[in-house]
């Protein structure tokens, strides 16, 4: 899954600084062009590394559990604020730690 959002990522002029994959969750630290809404950014992060993942897995497209889906329709988002890039950076780390 890493590598498809690094894909994703770069095909829609999104630059991933950091990224970990967890077992139910992704966080991401990304950075992109402001003329881009942050929703369909998600979108299209969520939408085509899913419709790869599932091409290249058919059979969990087919298992009830996944009922075809990978992503929940929902997701946080948050600019950095009063936050340091580097504090968001070191947070993404420790959480898979």
């Amino acid at each position: 899954m890493k590598n498809l959002l690094y894909y994703v990522a770069e095909l829609n002029e999104v630059e991933v600084e950091e990224m970990e994959v967890m077992p139910d969750h992704v966080h991401m630290l990304i950075s992109f062009k402001p003329k881009y809404a942050a929703s369909n950014i998600v979108k299209a992060l969520k939408g085509a590394s899913a419709r790869m993942f599932l091409a290249s897995h058919p059979d969990i497209k087919t298992n009830e559990f996944w009922g075809g889906h990978i992503w929940s329709p929902s997701y946080f988002m948050s600019t950095l604020g009063n936050m340091s890039k580097e504090t968001v950076r070191q947070y993404i780390r420790r959480v898979t730690s």
